[in-house]
């Protein structure tokens, strides 16, 4: 640059010059005459000369000054050029620096941001951690003050049960607790008939213990449960009210991983309807107050031994073997049979009741298959039924000789189905059981056999249905049954009115009132004067039906950790018809009306 500038200065005085000598003033041509006068007014050459000389060295000096100019200039631009230099170093290494720093300041926003969210997450895990610490705490002091269950050595035990104060109102005195002997309800010419009744009790109350262990094959178990509904022959109403225990379930059971379960003790007959597959304790009962549940239930609580199979998560098999028993119906027999005794105290039985002699226990298999939203049984029974024959025992000369056993066999078969609609609000359950020889094991234990003449056992065919509707809200439970049991006549003479419901036997008195009755001796004191109603005369009939419809709700004031407290209402309407008979086809009707108000044990 500085090379460029010294020839552009140098070509402008060469210019310079030219133009100087160039534009010199030029004389016009002299003639002769003339040229000596101009010879000696114009200078001499030399003169010119030091002139140019002159001018020439002070254009050089002009030149040199321009140089050093020039040199100045191009020092001072070199300088400039450094700083610039300099100045855009300082700039790169500041960007640099600026660059750096941002880049620092981005790891430390960064490492700030975690820092700050390892804060958070350290306050929260501190909250959590102290919630969970509050909550442990307290967790431990509700299982130190109110524990769910308890634990000794190894084991489980969860107490429960309730306690009730419950009433009952009948229109026909029964001289019964809150449990309704359904068959015992008189026929119209009945004193008790024109005198209702009233009674209040706890009895029903109830407590129960289930203990628990796991073992490397499943569970062990057993469970017991137990109320004071008993009827021992030294307990009353009059002052201490001091009725026994009862013994309501008292089993064992084994729960093994691989779906078989094994179950002995006492506890409800595989008959029962059941909630959960087959399992004890999942039983299905009518939502009533009495403790006799409602007509046309099928049920038996009882001893036995039952063996189940779970399949997947819906089917299942079971079958029990359970204790027998024989009930009798019928009139016109003679006394040429033996079926049992009355128990002996000494063997703890009630001398006040009869025990029969069974041959076998009764036999059940179930099969059940279940969904989330419908569950449904089939089942089957055998009874065996036996009695010894003495046929002498009405000669003239009474005789046990040519004694001998005989036996019948019974057999039922029914079904069980319940489906629950709208989110478990409605619970619909239809129940079925027929056969011969089933009476016990509906709800108003009718017979299962009658006598012929001589001296066999005849099995009696009943049946035994019942329809359930139920309710569920969060504190509200609605519940209306309607139910049935019928037992088939069975008539074999015409000439004695032998057998079961036989239209040859007197009904003409079942609508007559008789005097009460008194009596002195036997298994009565002489303070029954008063307390024994007229035994109705020629009313010999057998039951053919009994019919029951209920409705009743109950309200759950709490329901939580503590337990639960509800109270409830039912009514009851009960129709009893009985085999039509000489001058007569008698039925009885009995409304009754109960409440319950009962403190669960969590």
């Amino acid at each position: 640059m500085k090379h460029f500038a010294g020839l552009v200065v140098l070509l402008w005085v060469a210019a310079a010059g030219v133009y100087a000598q160039g534009t010199s003033p030029t004389t016009p041509p002299v003639k002769a005459h003339h040229r000596r006068a101009a010879a000696a007014s114009t200078p001499s050459v030399s003169a010119r000369l030091a002139e140019m000389k002159e001018a020439i060295d002070a254009q050089q000096q002009q030149i040199q000054q321009l140089r050093q100019d020039l040199s100045n200039k191009d020092q001072s631009l070199q300088q400039l050029q450094q700083r610039l230099d300099q100045n855009q170093a300082a700039a790169t290494e500041a960007q640099a620096k600026a660059e750096a720093a941002a880049t620092e300041t981005a790891k430390q926003e960064q490492t700030v941001t975690t820092l700050s969210s390892d804060v958070s997450d350290l306050k929260l895990n501190s909250t959590n951690a102290a919630l969970s610490l509050q909550e442990t705490q307290k967790n431990i002091t509700d299982a130190l003050e109110s524990p769910l269950a308890l634990h000794f050595k190894g084991i489980t035990i969860t107490p429960g049960g309730f306690l009730a104060a419950e009433t009952v109102y009948r229109r026909t005195g029964l001289g019964a607790d809150i449990n309704t002997p359904f068959n015992s309800i008189p026929y119209s010419g009945s004193s008790q008939t024109h005198l209702s009744e009233f009674f209040g009790s706890g009895r029903q109350s109830r407590i129960s213990m289930l203990g628990e262990g796991k073992i490397n094959r499943g569970m062990i178990r057993g469970y017991v449960e137990a109320d004071f509904l008993s009827a021992s022959i030294t307990s009353n109403n009059n002052q201490s009210n001091s009725y026994s225990l009862r013994q309501r379930q008292a089993f064992a059971q084994a729960a093994l991983n691989n779906g078989w379960t094994f179950t002995g003790g006492q506890m409800w007959s595989l008959v029962t309807e059941t909630k959960a597959g087959e399992d004890n304790r999942s039983e299905v009962l009518p939502m009533t107050i009495d403790p006799q549940y409602h007509v046309g239930f099928s049920w038996a609580r009882q001893y036995g031994f039952r063996v189940t199979k779970k399949f997947g998560n819906s089917f299942w098999l079971g079958a029990a073997a359970e204790n027998a028993q024989t009930t009798v119906g019928g009139e016109g027999s003679s006394a040429n049979f033996l079926i049992g005794s009355a128990g002996s105290s000494g063997g703890l039985y009630n001398p006040s009741a009869t025990y029969a002699f069974n041959k076998t226990p009764d036999f059940i298999v179930k099969a059940v298959y279940q969904t989330g939203v419908m569950h449904a049984e089939v089942f089957g029974l055998l009874s065996e039924f036996r009695d010894r024959i003495f046929p002498n025992a009405t000669a003239i000369t009474p005789s046990a000789s040519g004694a001998y056993n005989n036996s019948a066999t019974g057999a039922g078969l029914g079904a069980n189905i319940r489906a629950s609609m709208f989110h478990k609000h409605i619970d619909a359950g239809l129940h079925f059981l027929g056969g011969q020889g089933i009476g016990r094991y509906g709800t108003t234990g009718l017979p299962d056999v009658y006598v012929r003449a001589d001296g066999a056992l005849g099995l009696i065919r009943s049946e035994q249905a019942l329809g359930t509707l139920e309710y569920h809200a969060k504190k509200l439970d609605i519940y209306a049954n309607v139910g049935g049991e019928y037992a088939q006549r069975a008539s074999l003479s015409t000439t004695k009115g032998l057998g079961y419901g036989s239209p040859l036997q007197s009904a003409s008195g079942c609508g007559i009132e008789t005097v009460p009755g008194t009596a002195t001796s036997g298994l009565f004191p002489v303070s029954t004067k008063g307390f024994l109603p007229g035994a109705l005369g020629s009313c010999n009939v057998d039951t053919r039906s009994i019919i029951e419809g209920t409705l009743g709700f109950w309200y759950r004031f709490y329901s939580g950790p503590k337990g639960r407290l509800q109270w409830g209402p039912q009514f009851s309407y009960v129709v009893k018809n009985g085999w039509t008979g000489v001058g007569g086809n008698p039925s009885a009707y009995e409304p009754m009306v109960f409440t319950s108000f009962r403190y669960y044990l969590p």
